[in-house]
């Protein structure tokens, strides 16, 4: 009976005002309406802001403030989304589902892992599924911090990346993420990438790799503007490739060159030959 009676009276309490420290109904934009109205308001706005709490991120700033000296803060962060990109949802009637590993990944994470980046894993997948992935993705603990679907906007039925709740400067924030529904709102910190389904020969992580320490050791201001140039392309990939191809040409011209200076034979002074004056 108690149990019944506690459970009656959570129901008539639904859209009755807030009461202060010693029981009196606190007044707010509800209080001038007719008795039932007032009830019928504000279980409504209860329920608006319910929803709207789901939809949105869960905290204002989804990491904490950069460090500060004496401890180090990489210069940029690099937020990655793990399904698609790092691993690949697969199915076998021997092993049940499991998340398969992406070629290349050991060597991709201790690349772009401090000191060059603070990596993020921001991801659309719920924690009780990611965190065993993530631990062993990440043995040795490249990964600085960890956000879920809790973290997300939720817009039009996908889950939105919301840079601005993210607490970094977006001018070095680099975003890699296959689906740019997911990325729609900070669309210029996005690389442009191919979803990952799971092939053995891949080697998308190892340039992926280098082109990300080419930004990073190039003390780039504005990641932006080399996003921006390299998403211009279907394959941004496959450009940096083609671009490293024609500097590596260019350098080895240059090394042939100073060689062929090197074992030419000096030219002798004229005045060794004599003078016609």
């Amino acid at each position: 009976m108690r149990r019944m009676r506690k459970s009656a009276e959570r129901r008539t309490s639904w859209g009755a005002p807030d009461l202060d420290e010693e029981g009196n109904a606190i007044y707010d934009q509800f209080s001038d309406k007719q008795i039932v109205l007032q009830y019928v308001m504000r279980s409504w706005n209860a329920v608006v802001n319910y929803s709207q709490m789901i939809r949105d991120p869960s905290r204002d700033k989804l990491l904490p403030d950069p460090l500060k000296e004496p401890y180090y803060q990489p210069p940029y962060t690099l937020v990655l989304e793990m399904t698609g990109v790092l691993v690949h949802p697969d199915w076998t009637y021997q092993t049940g589902w499991r998340f398969k590993k992406r070629p290349g990944i050991d060597f991709f994470l201790s690349q772009v892992g401090a000191p060059t980046f603070e990596v993020v894993i921001y991801t659309h997948e719920a924690p009780l599924t990611a965190f065993s992935v993530i631990d062993a993705l990440d043995p040795n603990g490249y990964i600085m911090y960890r956000l879920f679907r809790d973290a997300t906007r939720y817009e039009d039925g996908h889950h939105i990346k919301d840079l601005d709740c993210i607490n970094r400067d977006l001018s070095k924030v680099i975003v890699l993420d296959w689906n740019e529904k997911s990325v729609k709102s900070h669309q210029r910190n996005a690389l442009k990438l191919k979803e990952w389904k799971g092939n053995d020969d891949d080697r998308y992580l190892i340039d992926l790799a280098l082109l990300l320490k080419t930004i990073a050791t190039s003390e780039v201001e504005d990641v932006r503007t080399v996003i921006d140039y390299y998403n211009q392309f279907d394959d941004p990939i496959e450009a940096f490739r083609e671009n490293q191809r024609k500097l590596q040409e260019q350098q080895e011209l240059m090394d042939r060159m100073n060689q062929e200076k090197m074992t030419r034979p000096p030219l002798l002074p004229r005045s060794l030959f004599g003078s016609r004056f």
